[in-house]
């Protein structure tokens, strides 16, 4: 079974800031509008992970997190606290809560999924990855480059390309999937590793990058899960 997170914030833009961050894994996202309603779902359905805001109505942040760690049945369950930026008195009341963790508001993405990966590593877990061929633009520096995506899954592609990115690169791309359709995929992505001339991580790749889609806009993203559903059928 897929972990569980509970994302729990009183503003719906954080929680969807949140969700949009862990949408490509396979993490089941559950959701809680302050620290009660956090509570009772916790007692229900024991995630393995919470996200929860500080300042939140009928109860807050820190009194759910106490409330937790003083339950045997919850006391277990990693609790991540988030704060507005510049208010240090925060943290020193997400602390003595009995927080597992701390994260600043406005949230940036690299530092919240790896803070979800202290408590959570199979968010990395890789699924098995489909060989495909297609075309592939990119941009990168407001340059268009092209390449050939080798293979691909859920989380990312692999791009052979005489364009040598770094790591951590991030780059707009479109490609055509090989359906009835030729649908094009928009997206988003970075670059998390790289076979060079001078360096090869996979000897059986060519020169090229791996890169981890951080978005894919729109239709886009449930036209890409169904072909990749198909393909795993048919292989």
């Amino acid at each position: 079974m897929p972990k569980k997170i509970l994302l729990v914030d009183d503003a719906a833009m954080f929680l969807e800031i949140q969700k949009d961050f862990l949408k490509l894994s396979s993490i089941s996202v559950l959701c809680a509008k302050d620290g009660l309603e956090a509570l009772e779902k916790a007692r229900i359905l024991h995630p393995d992970l919470l996200v929860m805001d500080l300042h939140m109505p009928r109860m807050t942040g820190d009194e759910c997190c106490k409330a937790m760690k003083a339950d045997p049945a919850l006391s277990s369950i990693p609790v991540i606290m988030a704060t507005s930026a510049g208010k240090e008195g925060d943290h020193e009341i997400c602390r003595k809560a009995g927080c597992d963790g701390l994260l600043t508001k406005p949230f940036e993405r690299g530092l919240f999924l790896d803070a979800i990966r202290r408590f959570i590593p199979e968010l990395d877990r890789r699924e098995a990855r489909i060989p495909f061929t297609s075309a592939i633009r990119f941009q990168a520096f407001r340059v268009t480059m092209t390449g050939t995506i080798l293979d691909l899954s859920a989380r990312g592609i692999f791009v052979a390309t005489e364009y040598d990115l770094d790591v951590g690169t991030e780059i707009v791309l479109t490609f055509a999937l090989a359906d009835a359709n030729g649908s094009l995929i928009q997206a988003k992505g970075v670059v998390r590793w790289k076979n060079s001339s001078a360096k090869k991580i996979k000897e059986e790749y060519p020169q090229g990058f791996g890169l981890e889609f951080t978005a894919i806009a729109g239709e886009s993203l449930s036209v890409f899960k169904h072909f990749l559903a198909k393909s795993r059928l048919d292989n």
